[in-house]
């Protein structure tokens, strides 16, 4: 039998987090990509990705969640991290030779930062993904650095200092997925961390064939808008924003009718942000504590 070649490992500091469930295909295509150890958390697939995972790919470390915990998988995956930096990636990305090391070494040199957003091209194209050019003009105050300070990020091409991600409790289970970014980025803040965007380095993003239609996706989207700003919003802005959302087309009232089932536990969780990351919410958004609707924050 031909040994199966060694996975190459390009940093020390890193480790890979994928979170999948029933994208057997995709993941098989993209996980011997990474330069890193991988750790793939498996929310409750039946397609057989488990198994299928670990007989193309042994090396990867399996965990099962035995269901679908959303974007909350990857807290699982983070915790049986023991390196000081998780690269997150989904099934259907992988980060560039070199780009792991070039995000280690910007969280090694600046230890206030928790979250390198790196620049994502997306398909056989290498189409540079529109949210990059977002992050490329945030208002925050720069100091003259190649990394940009923003209020956002893109799970699937950022890379996290693992205490920080743990110390806010990661990604939570009533925002669940897409869109669970938000209110991680905005609680990272509170907590006195950066977040920085660093052109140059690149994550691949090979979109599934099992991704949602743009209505359902869109609807999930303002699903978790409305959920985040009811975790950590003050009321007038949270209200303003369900507002925003239902005068913004069907596929948005749907996704508020979706958030009320929900709203009862973003209330209990309810943790207000100090001021001065409602200003800077104000400040990337425009002149609301609201932000804009965009791709993924």
């Amino acid at each position: 039998m031909p040994s199966r070649p060694v996975r190459a490992v390009e940093d020390p500091r890193v480790t890979v987090v994928v979170a999948s469930r029933d994208r057997r295909a995709d993941l098989l295509a993209t996980l011997g990509r990474h330069r890193a150890p991988v750790i793939l958390v498996d929310n409750g697939s039946s397609d057989g990705t488990p198994d299928a995972v670990r007989r193309a790919h042994p090396d990867v470390e399996v965990v099962e969640a035995g269901r679908n915990l959303a974007a909350a998988g990857r807290n699982v995956g983070v915790q049986r991290a023991r390196t000081p930096f998780v690269a997150f990636a989904d099934d259907d990305s992988w980060w560039e030779p070199g780009a792991p090391h070039t995000a280690a070494e910007l969280l090694d040199a600046r230890p206030e930062v928790a979250v390198v957003q790196v620049d994502v091209l997306v398909g056989a194209e290498n189409r540079r993904d529109p949210f990059c050019e977002v992050l490329a003009r945030s208002p925050l105050p720069r100091d003259g650095a190649p990394a940009i300070p923003v209020l956002g990020f893109m799970a699937c091409a950022a890379m996290v200092r693992r205490e920080d991600f743990l110390g806010v409790g990661g990604f939570d289970d009533v925002v669940r997925f897409p869109g669970e970014e938000e209110r991680l980025s905005w609680d990272l803040a509170a907590a006195g961390r950066s977040l920085v965007y660093l052109p140059g380095p690149v994550v691949h993003h090979h979109p599934s064939q099992r991704r949602h239609d743009p209505f359902s996706r869109q609807r999930r989207v303002t699903r978790s808008r409305v959920l985040s700003g009811a975790l950590r919003l003050p009321w007038r802005d949270a209200v303003g924003r369900v507002g925003e959302e239902w005068r913004a087309g069907a596929a948005r009232r749907r996704g508020v009718l979706d958030a009320l089932g929900d709203l009862p536990a973003a209330v209990r969780q309810r943790r207000p942000l100090p001021g001065g990351v409602l200003a800077d919410i104000a400040l990337t958004s425009g002149g609301s504590a609201s932000p804009r609707a965009s791709r993924r924050t």
